[in-house]
């Protein structure tokens, strides 16, 4: 049985490591030292720097996936961002949620002038300087949002969305000694505190797939490290899971890394029902062109004033150029019967062709994600925007148009 002792006191009583969450296990001969941190603490900061240069370690594990450590240390990062790749992958939604997510750990970083996972680049920073090996050991943040996703019925997804969105524009300011009890949960977890309370399937995807997915990672980073001694810094809410799962668990680990990266396949049923939406509404042109041309020309500009109308109001609320709103009134009508092509693809990348953001308009994005007026006024969000809300009203308008296109045949 691994050794696991939870009751690791520092060296230096005197330090500011001594407030520092930790523990420390032997496994498979390797000797780990998981510290648990605040994302958005000074203190952990200052703990993380003063272990991470002891000298007493020989590789330095971060809470991290590559995207996220290439997004922490690299300072043009956003410079990089290719939206028409986004819009055609169908990555638009999974970007504006990492954005959300950036913007709460930037909102409450700013109050107290730290950056968001200063501690974990302090760590990057160390192994660095000492020439130290870095493992990564987080889940990809794709991964974990996806099936947090999957993991909560229908109806939580929306609940979740709107938490994402709250804490992405809430002014409320919160105050250190709140931003310290941040080490009691993962900031996934804070930023849907509500809903993971209430929700075990979200907590688990959230906080305990990681937790064992992170052990698996150390095991396989150190399959062949006996007798070394690794610091692994951590969100201080993965402390006990991480260190239970890293002390007790058997399985072999690459098959539980391959287990919780697998990506759950979409519900087939739902796959259909766009196209079923389409055969109706297709259904109801030829019934009424078979009563009278007249009829069936009614019920076609209901579908494209009703369709296209929603689409392009949802275009104007996100603020997007005059032609793109045209675009919209005219794609609407046309992407709704062809589930394959979304109105909101059209509509971003006409937006993104009209009003390409610029390099300045890129480096600011991280501060203007933080408000709600900063998402309408980037260029670079609200082509995310017009995105969304296109897609948003053509969805609206597809369901309006049905039923009055059935009501008139009746």
């Amino acid at each position: 049985m691994p050794d696991f002792d939870t009751s690791l006191t520092p060296k230096n009583a005197e330090t500011p490591i001594a407030d520092q969450p930790m523990r420390e296990i032997t496994r498979d001969g390797v000797h780990y030292v998981l510290l648990g941190t605040a994302h958005v603490s000074r203190a952990s900061v200052t703990a993380v720097t003063n272990m991470a240069t002891s000298g007493e370690f020989d590789a330095i594990a971060v809470e991290l996936c590559p995207a996220r450590h290439q997004a922490l240390t690299r300072q043009q990062q956003w410079q990089d961002m290719d939206l028409y790749r986004i819009i055609r992958e169908k990555k638009a939604g999974l970007v504006m949620a990492n954005l959300a997510l950036g913007a709460y750990q930037r909102r409450i970083a700013e109050q107290f002038g730290i950056e968001p996972g200063a501690e974990l680049k302090a760590a990057a920073d160390a192994a660095d300087a000492l020439d130290l090996p870095l493992q990564l050991i987080d889940r990809d943040l794709a991964t974990t949002l996806k099936r947090s996703y999957h993991a909560v019925p229908w109806y939580k997804r929306i609940m979740l969305s709107a938490g994402l969105v709250m804490s992405t524009v809430s002014s409320e300011e919160i105050d250190e000694q709140q931003i310290e009890k941040l080490k009691q949960g993962d900031i996934l977890e804070s930023t849907f505190t509500e809903f993971a309370e209430h929700s075990p399937e979200l907590y688990e995807a959230l906080i305990g797939e990681r937790d064992r997915f992170m052990a698996a990672r150390l095991r396989q980073e150190n399959a062949a490290n006996a007798g070394k001694r690794i610091l692994v810094i951590i969100g201080a809410g993965h402390l006990q899971g991480l260190a239970k799962s890293l002390a007790t668990e058997q399985r072999d680990p690459q098959a539980e890394v391959d287990e919780l990266s697998h990506l759950p396949r979409p519900t087939r049923w739902l796959k259909f029902i766009p196209w079923l939406i389409a055969v109706v509404i297709l259904t109801g042109f030829w019934i009424g062109f078979s009563r009278s041309p007249e009829l069936g020309w009614q019920l076609v500009t209901l579908w494209v004033l009703i369709n296209g109308g929603l689409a392009a109001l949802g275009a104007l609320i996100a603020r997007a150029h005059p032609l793109t709103i045209l675009s919209a009134m005219i794609a609407a009508p046309l992407t709704s019967l062809n589930p394959a092509v979304a109105a909101g693809m059209v509509t971003g990348l006409v937006e993104s062709a009209l009003r390409k953001p610029r390099i300045a308009d890129l480096e600011r994005l991280r501060d203007d994600v933080t408000t709600l007026k900063g998402w309408f006024k980037n260029p670079a969000t609200r082509i995310l925007l017009v995105f969304f809300f296109s897609n948003l009203g053509s969805a609206i308008g597809t369901w309006v148009a049905g039923f009055q296109i059935f009501e008139a045949l009746s």
